[in-house]
C-alpha cells in the first residue's frame, strides 16, 4: 500500500479509501452486508495497508456508522492508527431539520454519528451535497465550529459545480474559518466531466480528490454487458445504472476489457489504475463486498498503465450531462 497526503493538508492516508456503505442493514438494500458478513473484508483491508475509511450518516439510516465504529475499534488497537470520515446532509428523519447544512443540523449530525461510530471526533467531516437553502456563510461556520470544538480534524465536501465549492471556500478564507481539504465527487472513466473544471481547481487550490462511485456502479469491473444483464446483486438493484450511463460507455468498457486482457489483470485494476494516475486524486473510494474486489483495489495501486494504454482508455470518450449532483 502506499500513502499519501490528502491534498496538500498535513494528514496521510492510504491511496485506497474503503468505502463503508456497502456495510448496514441487508433489509434496507439487498446488496449490504451485515457486521458479521462485512467483518472479514474489513480486517483483509486492514491487513492490506489501508487506514482510510468513509461512511455517512444516511448509509442504512446509521447503521453503516454503528459497523464501521465497532470493526474498526476491533482492527486497530489505536484511534489514530486511521483516518475515519463521515458525511451530513441527507435526511435522518422526518422533520424539517432533520436534513441540509443549518447550523442545527449539522452540530445535531456531528455529535448523533460520534455516538453510532463510538468515538470522540472523526478526522474528516464531509456535507454530502450542496444546500441550496442554507446561506453557505452558516454552513462554513457551523464546520468550523465543529473543527474547534475538537469533533473533526479536517472537513471536506462532495459533488456539487465548481462555483459553488470556490464561493465556500471564498467564504471560509474571508472569515477565517475552515477550509475544505477535500473533494468527493463522482469521477471514473465513464464519467470525467470533473477534469472541466472541480479538478483543476482542486488541483489549484491544494485540495485532494477522493471520488466516489470508481467503477461506475460495477460497469468498468465488468459487472454489466451491453443487454443490460447483471452478475452481482448490486448491479441487478441499481436504478441509477439506467439513468446515468448509455449504451456507448460500453465502448470504453470494451477498451478496459481489452487493456486487462493483455495485461493478464482484472478490468477493476486497470479502471482503478487510470484513475489513481489523474492529476488531483488522493484515493478513490471503493466499496467491497467480497475479497476479490477488495484485492483488486490494493493491486491497482502497483499498476502503472503506458501512455498508449490510457490513450485507448481515454479515446472512446463523449462529454455528457452533469450527473450525482443531487
Amino acid at each position: 500500500m502506499e500513502y499519501a497526503r490528502l491534498g496538500t493538508s498535513g494528514i496521510k492516508v492510504s491511496r485506497i479509501c474503503l468505502g463503508m456503505m456497502s456495510y448496514g442493514d441487508p433489509s434496507y438494500r439487498a446488496w449490504q452486508l451485515d457486521i458479521d458478513a462485512s467483518r472479514p473484508i474489513v480486517r483483509r483491508a486492514v491487513e492490506s495497508g489501508v487506514t482510510f475509511f468513509d461512511t455517512a450518516d444516511m448509509y442504512a439510516v446509521g447503521r453503516s456508522e454503528e459497523i464501521t465504529g465497532e470493526l474498526l475499534a476491533e482492527c486497530f488497537p489505536h484511534r489514530d492508527d486511521y483516518v475515519l470520515a463521515t458525511k451530513v446532509y441527507n435526511p435522518m428523519g422526518p422533520g424539517p431539520n432533520d436534513r441540509g447544512l443549518s447550523r442545527k443540523h449539522i452540530l445535531a449530525g456531528i455529535d448523533a454519528s460520534l455516538r453510532r461510530l463510538g468515538t470522540d471526533h472523526v478526522d474528516l467531516y464531509q456535507i454530502h451535497r450542496y444546500d441550496h437553502e442554507t446561506p453557505i456563510e452558516e454552513t462554513m461556520e457551523a464546520l468550523h465550529d465543529v473543527v474547534r470544538a475538537g469533533k473533526a480534524r479536517y472537513i471536506g465536501a462532495s459533488s456539487m459545480y465548481a462555483w459553488q465549492f470556490a464561493k465556500a471556500q471564498h467564504t471560509a478564507d474571508t472569515h477565517g474559518w475552515t477550509r475544505f481539504v477535500s473533494m468527493q465527487n463522482h469521477y471514473n472513466l465513464l464519467y470525467r466531466e470533473e477534469e472541466r473544471e472541480m479538478n483543476p481547481l482542486c488541483l489549484d487550490q491544494g485540495v485532494g480528490v477522493i471520488p466516489w462511485s470508481p467503477l461506475a456502479r460495477g460497469l468498468l469491473a465488468g459487472t454489466r454487458d451491453r443487454d443490460r444483464t447483471g452478475s452481482t446483486t448490486r448491479a441487478a438493484n441499481d436504478p441509477l445504472v439506467e439513468r446515468w450511463y448509455a449504451d456507448a460507455d460500453f465502448d470504453i468498457v470494451d477498451a478496459v476489457r481489452e487493456v486487462a486482457g493483455e495485461r493478464g489483470v482484472s478490468p477493476a485494476q486497470v479502471a482503478l489504475a487510470w484513475l489513481l494516475s489523474r492529476p488531483a486524486v488522493t484515493a478513490p473510494i471503493v466499496g467491497a463486498t467480497k475479497p476479490a474486489h477488495l484485492e483488486d483495489a490494493v493491486a491497482a495501486v502497483d499498476l502503472t498503465l503506458t501512455e498508449e494504454e490510457t490513450t485507448r482508455l481515454e479515446t472512446p470518450y463523449r462529454p455528457r450531462a452533469v450527473q450525482g449532483h443531487s
